[in-house]
């Protein structure tokens, strides 16, 4: 397994998308839908299970209206 998807810095970057999308009031189905993808896909980001690439952070920022470097930081 790749040790970077249970890094320290790693999951503060997923803690972040998953309270932004909280905080701004969306379901894990209403991004899903968004996305054109099912809801385990923001499932298993949220929980670790997938690891994220740049362009899907890309894209949660747009979603979420944040700079991505809210997300990297």
């Amino acid at each position: 397994m790749n040790k970077s998807i249970y890094s320290k810095d790693y999951k503060e970057i997923i803690d972040r998308l998953k309270r932004v999308r909280i905080e701004v009031g969306l379901a894990q189905q209403e991004v899903a839908d968004i996305l054109g993808k099912p809801q385990s896909y923001i499932s298993k980001i949220e929980s670790g299970e997938r690891r994220l690439d740049v362009l899907e952070i890309k894209k949660f920022s747009h979603i979420y209206k944040k700079p991505i470097e809210y997300f990297l930081k």
